[in-house]
């Protein structure tokens, strides 16, 4: 019998503009630090930013499985941990400040790593491109992770939908790891538990953003409740409709959301000209946002002609986000 996935009162959702988002990864440091410094918890990222086109984290995650076909719950694979870069360490002391030769202990031959393909992008120069993929949890409506424990040990927050993982519950089935289509829930091997994203609930609960929202510094996260009409998520999502869900056919109706980049250079002409065609083909958006994306980048593409003009925009001033506070709507409680 499936699990019973419980609605919550008020779903708590996330856009990220991905024509903001500069890869710094300080994002990814801020999650690190806050919660996966345990044992057992090193190749963790509950919050990462790929390069997209690319491998991801973990490694080839996009073709794992899982999800949801025609509403049916899907068993995917669950990644080895050499798609993590399990294991390899970078021998930091020896090679920076002992001179010694070689860079990782002990020595395989690295694989994957977190970032392994950061900045690659695809195409050739001068028209290759890429941009970044923040990924965290996507606190699903209808999250697989949820409908597959076979303990009971996943449930959604009444009071925000967060996802969470009951730990005195969990006995290390790993059918979350399993069955997660985004590969978000990771296996602790020295707890037998599983861990994931909590959405910094205890900062939500206290009123203040999440760690990763708080922490870009390039004003690129929005957070708030999706029901609330004042709240940039709500205009992005269902006002504007110009935020989407990444894979869509995944079956799981995330509640993180992404504006496309639109901004990105043009195509390079054998003479050296600029062409109307961006670098980053529409299918390869196509393929992570759906067919949707074609109007969002449209959309996006007349708003800001309007900006630049000096004429109104309501949803520019909403993406270019002037005052953080208006992208992490207070209170969020």
């Amino acid at each position: 019998m499936a699990n019973v996935i419980k609605a919550p009162k008020r779903q708590l959702t996330y856009v990220t503009d991905l024509n903001k988002c500069i890869g710094c990864q300080t994002c990814t440091v801020a999650c690190k630090k806050l919660w996966t410094t345990g044992p057992g918890q090193d190749f963790m990222y509950w919050r990462n930013v790929e390069t997209a086109p690319g491998l991801g984290y973990p490694r080839n995650w996009q073709t794992k499985g899982g999800g949801y076909k025609n509403g049916e719950l899907q068993k995917g694979k669950i990644p080895p941990m050499i798609d993590y870069g399990i294991p390899f360490e970078f021998d930091y002391a020896g090679r920076l400040f002992e001179g010694k030769p070689g860079r990782v202990r002990p020595s395989p031959t690295p694989r994957s790593a977190p970032n392994w393909d950061e900045d690659q992008g695809a195409g050739e120069y001068p028209n290759n491109s890429f941009f970044y993929l923040p990924r965290m949890c996507n606190h699903c409506t209808k999250p697989a992770c949820l409908e597959a424990c076979p303990n009971e040990a996943i449930y959604k927050r009444e009071q925000d939908g967060i996802v969470v993982i009951h730990q005195d519950k969990c006995k290390g089935a790993q059918a979350c790891v399993q069955s997660c289509p985004y590969a978000k829930p990771y296996f602790n091997p020295l707890t037998n538990k599983a861990n994931k994203c909590i959405g910094c609930f205890p900062r939500i609960e206290k009123g203040v953003a999440p760690a990763c929202v708080a922490q870009c510094v390039g004003r690129a996260m929005h957070v708030g409740f999706v029901d609330d009409v004042s709240s940039s998520v709500y205009k992005l999502i269902k006002q504007y409709k110009v935020a989407l869900p990444l894979h869509p056919e995944f079956g799981t109706e995330p509640n993180v959301f992404y504006v496309p980049p639109v901004l990105g250079p043009r195509m390079e002409l054998a003479n050296g000209e600029l062409s109307t065609d961006p670098k980053i083909p529409l299918a390869q958006l196509e393929g992570l946002f759906g067919k949707q994306v074609r109007d969002v980048l449209a959309i996006l593409q007349t708003e800001r002609e309007k900006k630049m003009k000096g004429q109104a925009s309501d949803l520019m001033d909403v993406l270019i986000g002037r005052r953080s506070a208006d992208m992490m709507i207070s209170p969020l409680t």
